[in-house]
């Protein structure tokens, strides 16, 4: 999550986008599975496996003693994801000193009772232990985070099925990532450095990016972790899945949300409801939320948030599918109807290219300035290079919408290897630069210099790297030169 705890600062909430519509320029792909006959499944798990997919919640290790709460768990979700236990602060609360014992007694529950497992999670600006948050030194930051994230996943190697591995990384409104302790000392970079660390450490397990506000597909932040995703897809860098929590206000789902999940399915990830729950529960809503993943086969699976809603962090607003005594409410029934009505869904989900959304735009979870028409058109990938000493460089655009792009950089080695490099080129009228990612940026008016990182600035002969960016203003094909250390 997110964060579950009162204590902690509370969630700005999406709110209903009702009366708004999503205009599609043109379907690209499309192709309906007729689904194969299965029985009725009388649980919440069951109906979903129906259909290959998962449907499970947050538990908290505290709560397995209670005999409605471990009942409800126990009889009608498929897979578990700890609310707090194998965060940051409960792992490793000082420096080199492990606490699995609260994990454990989840993992322990869950392959008792035929569960699986999401572990949440390993990187997090919240819930941080102060000895984390007050590193300065980029060397030691580093290794402290490599050392977390492979010493958490090695201990429950084997017993997870996915993991958030980075959580909430990207502000609110915008397509930069947030203030951190990772963003502030190590840079642009430590998202990719924390997949890859993952992988390492465990390469079964599905790796994933967690985050709220990213449902509807016009919104900046949206963009910016699709921007990110796409990159890493591009370079090999190992994502599986990305989470979507889906913290959603009464009026549910935005309605690009199916969108959404299709475009983010075709860059070939699985994507998942995390932690799923909708103030007061409406039927509709929850209905229309279940249909948005049915209708994308690489939606793999949905988790609710907590069980009754007196164990809700929102527990004012009745969001989940029991009520505080354990009683399935009106929305458990449309939610079983939907998840029993689909043994398939989408191939590939539909891709959408070209076109237009229309939809509410949100920032930081709330609703402002009614509806704003903003769509995202794919530019066909022109290119210019340049060279100037031992590298050449060469420019494409990846996306574009209106006020914005996202420009994409292939750095080539010569006939000999190069130790480091350093790609230049000009800013066009209106434009400016507001995220790069595998580089180190600086600016001198419209003067743009970036260089490479640790990871990526040796080449051998003829081998290349990439680095990307997000800009303001409208797409242009820059002249770059390019030189070599």
């Amino acid at each position: 999550m997110s964060w579950f705890s009162t204590s902690t600062r509370h969630r700005r909430l999406a709110t209903s986008l009702t009366g708004l519509s999503a205009g599609v320029g043109m379907v690209v792909m499309s192709l309906v599975v007729s689904p194969a006959a299965h029985a009725a499944g009388s649980t919440l798990g069951a109906a979903a496996s129906g259909s290959g997919r998962y449907f499970g919640t947050a538990v908290a290790s505290g709560r397995l003693g209670d005999a409605t709460y471990a009942g409800i768990l126990d009889r009608e979700f498929n897979m578990i994801t700890p609310e707090n236990e194998m965060k940051w602060d409960t792992i490793e609360p000082s420096r080199g000193s492990f606490n699995f014992g609260p994990g454990d007694s989840i993992v322990s529950h869950a392959s008792a009772h035929g569960q699986r497992m999401r572990g949440h999670t390993l990187v997090w600006h919240s819930q941080l232990p102060s000895w984390v948050s007050s590193i300065s030194d980029a060397n030691t930051l580093r290794s402290v985070m490599d050392n977390h994230i492979t010493t958490e996943m090695t201990h429950y190697k084997g017993k997870i099925y996915a993991w958030d591995v980075v959580n909430e990384a990207f502000a609110d409104g915008s397509t930069q990532h947030r203030s951190s302790v990772f963003q502030n000392v190590l840079g642009n970079g430590f998202i990719e450095e924390a997949f890859r660390t993952a992988r390492a450490a465990d390469s079964s397990a599905k790796l994933c990016y967690n985050d709220y506000n990213i449902e509807n597909w016009s919104d900046a932040k949206t963009q910016g972790v699709y921007a990110m995703v796409k990159d890493f897809k591009s370079r090999g860098v190992p994502i599986d899945c990305v989470g979507f929590q889906s913290h959603f206000g009464t009026g549910g789902p935005p309605a690009s949300f199916q969108t959404t999940l299709s475009n983010f399915a075709a860059l070939g990830v699985d994507v998942q409801l995390t932690e799923l729950d909708i103030a007061q529960a409406g039927t509709t809503a929850y209905a229309n939320t279940v249909n948005d993943c049915l209708a994308v086969s690489r939606c793999t699976g949905i988790t609710v948030w907590g069980i009754r809603d007196s164990d809700s962090w929102r527990s004012s607003d009745s969001p989940l599918l029991f009520d505080s005594s354990g009683n399935k409410k009106p929305a458990y029934s449309a939610v079983l109807s939907a998840l029993n009505s689909v043994s398939g869904g989408t191939t590939g989900g539909t891709t959408t290219t070209g076109g237009t959304t229309t939809g509410g735009t949100t920032t930081g979870g709330t609703t402002t300035g009614g509806t704003t028409t903003s769509g995202t058109t794919t530019t066909g990938g022109t290119t210019t290079g340049g060279t100037s000493g031992g590298c050449t460089a060469t420019y494409s655009t990846v996306n574009s919408w209106s006020g914005g792009f996202q420009g994409e950089v292939k750095v080539t080695a010569g006939s000999a290897a190069v130790n480091g490099w350093t790609v230049h080129w000009t800013l066009g009228n209106g434009q400016s630069i507001s995220q790069v990612w595998n580089g180190t940026l600086s600016t001198s008016g419209s003067n743009v210099t970036v260089q490479n990182v640790s990871y990526n600035g040796s080449l051998q002969p003829s081998g290349s790297t990439t680095f990307g960016f997000l800009a303001n203003g409208a797409a242009s094909s820059p002249t770059l030169t390019c030189t070599s250390s």
